[in-house]
């Protein structure tokens, strides 16, 4: 059973290339699930694991941003504010997604999308581990054209999303995720056609597997 890590920075096609990989390596394709499954396991709304999700725009950013400015209960060891949500430590939401993605690959294998997978699975034999990054003002450009947004709506897009991933990884892994030494391909996806992606990662994940 193939398993694969993919930490994708947005605008890099991370949400199309991901299910492709899974498809030619006939695994599950897991990100959609993961939410949904730490949701059932806390015993929380769908709304709310989506809010401590790694991809949730702007979520880790916001509240580490504000953590000094609005106090009141504990979020990863700093007193934060969360207006308006029934609160669930979201410390126990990355340790409840870490068994899901560990619990599913164990069984199935699979293709995880984000969530600090390439950590979570750092020990996990044979699983690969890739990175889709490009320069930021590629990004937008792609962004740009596939959403059909202003350019200027797609850097703001990037640079919030970029501030949320980093901050999720930094906050709860003490790591960088754009190291690439976590990684064993670091592809550009806005100069390589996506198909190419696809098939250089099925390719590794094959000899690996």
């Amino acid at each position: 059973m193939q398993v694969v890590t993919i930490s994708a920075t947005f605008g890099t096609g991370g949400n199309v290339i991901g299910p492709a990989v899974a498809e030619q390596l006939r695994v599950p394709f897991v990100d959609r699930a993961i939410p949904g499954a730490v949701a059932t396991e806390v015993g929380c709304s769908l709304e709310e694991a989506l809010a401590h999700d790694d991809r949730a725009e702007g979520f880790i950013g916001r509240i580490l941003a504000n953590a000094v400015r609005l106090p009141t209960v504990t979020f990863g060891g700093i007193d934060v504010y969360l207006p308006e949500a029934a609160y669930v430590p979201a410390g126990e939401f990355v340790s409840r997604t870490e068994k899901v993605i560990k619990e599913t690959v164990l069984l199935r294998g699979g293709v995880i999308l984000g969530r600090a997978g390439a950590l979570v699975l750092r020990d996990h034999p044979g699983a690969l581990h890739v990175r889709l990054d490009a320069p930021a003002e590629r990004r937008a450009a792609q962004t740009a054209a596939l959403m059909g947004v202003p350019l200027r709506e797609a850097r703001r897009l990037i640079e919030e999303n970029d501030r949320a991933r980093r901050a999720y990884v930094r906050h709860f892994y003490r790591t960088d995720p754009a190291d690439s030494s976590l990684y064993h391909l670091v592809i550009d996806s806005t100069v390589i056609p996506v198909p190419t992606c696809v098939e250089m990662i099925v390719t590794a994940a094959e000899a690996m597997g």
